[in-house]
């Protein structure tokens, strides 16, 4: 069932034209940028989006220019886990390595310790209203998550064509806080 829902939702999000990927995306970190938890946070970590995600390139530009410090996910192929590493020069550092996604290059990798991050974005390919997620598939993010402090904030970007009743959540998948969409927040465990 997953796989099925996987490959619908990834073809539903692959179809979306150009523009309204960036109008969709725009509207969503609209949202994001205003909550109080953003404005506090001092480190976030987000993805970087390929295949038509919910665009971060445009947030990632803002977040720097406020003085925010970035960090993204470094795929460990070997060990699935993810390695957080702070981003100093926006894309310069970077270049596409695992699956073709933008990553610091070897000189530029600046790993930071995950209990630092005061807030996170994190991608996904479904989610349901209890903000369950539906992955790539890999559990990447199901091991990471864990090891930020209590509390941190994870925010989920998805167009409003990735909420589904259920994404048929397994014992180690991870639940997200917020699940921002174009027209709405899903909210499921905090209180701003």
């Amino acid at each position: 069932m997953k796989k099925e829902l996987r490959k619908k939702i990834i073809a539903a999000r692959k179809d979306l034209p150009r523009e309204v990927v960036e109008a969709k995306s725009t509207a969503i970190f609209q949202k994001i940028i205003c909550l109080e938890h953003y404005q506090k946070a001092k480190v976030i970590m987000t993805y970087l989006s390929i295949r038509n995600e919910v665009e971060t390139e445009p947030f990632i530009i803002k977040a720097m220019s406020e003085g925010k410090r970035i960090v993204i996910p470094v795929c460990q192929k070997e060990t699935t886990t993810i390695l957080p590493a702070e981003v100093k020069n926006y894309p310069e550092d970077l270049e596409p390595r695992t699956w073709g996604i933008l990553e610091p290059k070897p000189d530029k990798l600046y790993p930071i310790d995950p209990k630092e991050i005061d807030l996170i974005i994190v991608p996904g390919v479904a989610f349901d209203e209890k903000g369950n997620r539906l992955g790539y598939g890999a559990g990447y993010y199901d091991r990471f998550l864990p090891l930020l402090r209590p509390g941190v904030l994870k925010i989920a970007p998805a167009y409003e064509l990735q909420i589904v009743p259920d994404v048929y959540r397994g014992e180690h998948d991870q639940p997200v806080d917020l699940v921002v969409t174009e027209t709405r927040f899903l909210k499921y465990s905090i209180s701003n």
